[in-house]
């Protein structure tokens, strides 16, 4: 019996809706300013914190006024979003929501809504009195709605984001592989199998004629080609993975410290985190996640962690410490290998004790995956070292 995994589909709203939208968010704006402003009042007049149930208070009614157009639940569910983003960003009083398309601060179009507020039939969905129609790509009326939001991206198209539950399919791989992350290639397995990942250079030059131009609409197209090529790019190889292969090991590399390198660019354009997280929510077996912090630079993670969560594939993340430099055939830690930051630039190298030819990359990868295995499968020799841990892992697997 196939379990149930939480989901959130994105599906854009046709054009012509787009005014409509515009006139919601507006008002929706108005409700956070409102909430703004009566909770910091309150904090610096009476030192009471509002809860949510205490804005919803203060608001009851606005939706029934004169050209109101959002309902009353659209009404409650922003003020219990303010509330909790207070809470998270600690702060007495958050940034205003700036309407204004002229404004150099305007804040992108937001509508959210409770479960039960969205209705889909015949196409179309049906919110607060009004049909919008859409492109219907995951077959909405398979689902039942949940909670969710529209939003606004920078070139005004409007997206509908909602919650559903989907049933999860068990992947058929059976291997296990690693994965290593990096710069000039995003990902590389220990199969040999590479995501090259240079979305945003290639849009590098025509991005910098367009700044250099000054045309803002078409910085901002471009900037949303290279999310979506890179978002495209990392769905299709995460699928490809759990598909494949029943264990995933990833290695934790560290986005912070490659941002102070020459490599930050291409760090940036990785989004290693993304592809984690992508695989690892696709296996209900995933164990000891550890999410990287700077995620934004991180989306290969990313889809990696939910995908492995949907398909019962495991998912783990893995210290690559060395990984690099330490020879997979020989566990030995060379002269010749690649070291510091000096070393980002050798792609390929020989181990000096044994001889054998690597790809940095696929050999990390090995590594990896070798480094996992011992640890599991030899726990009293995890602490070792990486070299011997790779040695005592041939030696386990040579009997």
């Amino acid at each position: 019996m196939s379990s149930l995994v939480t989901r959130t589909l994105k599906l854009r709203i046709k054009d012509r809706h787009a005014a409509l939208l515009q006139r919601m968010a507006t008002q929706v704006n108005q409700v956070w300013n409102f909430c703004n402003e009566t909770s910091s009042r309150s904090i610096h007049e009476r030192h009471t914190w509002l809860s949510g149930f205490d804005l919803q208070k203060y608001t009851k009614g606005f939706s029934k006024c004169d050209g109101v157009v959002i309902g009353s639940t659209t009404v409650q569910q922003v003020c219990e979003e303010y509330v909790t983003r207070r809470k998270q960003f600690k702060k007495a009083k958050l940034r205003w929501r700036v309407s204004n398309p002229q404004s150099s601060r305007r804040s992108l179009g937001w509508i959210p809504f409770k479960s039960g507020a969205l209705v889909y039939a015949n196409g179309q969905i049906q919110f607060a009195g009004h049909r919008l129609s859409l492109w219907d790509s995951y077959g909405l009326s398979n689902y039942k709605l949940r909670a969710g939001n529209f939003n606004q991206d920078v070139r005004g198209r409007w997206y509908l984001n909602v919650v559903v539950q989907i049933p999860t399919v068990a992947s058929s791989g059976k291997r296990s592989v690693g994965m290593d992350l990096g710069v000039k290639t995003a990902v590389t397995t220990s199969d040999g199998q590479k995501l090259a990942g240079h979305w945003y250079r290639d849009q590098e030059e025509a991005l910098a004629r367009a700044q250099r131009a000054k045309k803002k609409d078409r910085v901002r197209t471009i900037h949303a080609k290279i999310a979506n090529q890179r978002k495209d790019a990392l769905h299709k190889f995460s699928h490809a993975m759990v598909s494949q292969y029943g264990a995933i090991f990833v290695g934790n590399i560290s986005s912070q410290w490659m941002l102070k390198t020459s490599s930050a660019k291409g760090t940036l354009d990785a989004s290693w985190s993304r592809l984690k997280i992508m695989l690892a929510n696709s296996s209900q077996r995933a164990t000891r996640v550890r999410r990287m912090r700077n995620k934004r630079f991180c989306a290969a993670r990313t889809f990696m962690e939910y995908k492995s969560q949907q398909a019962g594939v495991i998912f783990e993340v893995v210290n690559e410490a060395y990984t690099t430099q330490t020879c997979s055939c020989c566990g030995n830690i060379p002269s010749s290998s690649p070291k510091g930051r000096a070393g980002l630039r050798v792609r390929e190298w020989t181990c000096s004790d044994c001889g054998a030819h690597h790809d940095r990359d696929v050999n990390a990868a090995i590594n990896i995956l070798a480094a996992l295995r011992c640890a599991k499968t030899m726990p009293q020799r995890g602490i070792w070292p990486l070299g011997h841990r790779i040695h005592a892992w041939h030696e386990y697997i040579a009997v």
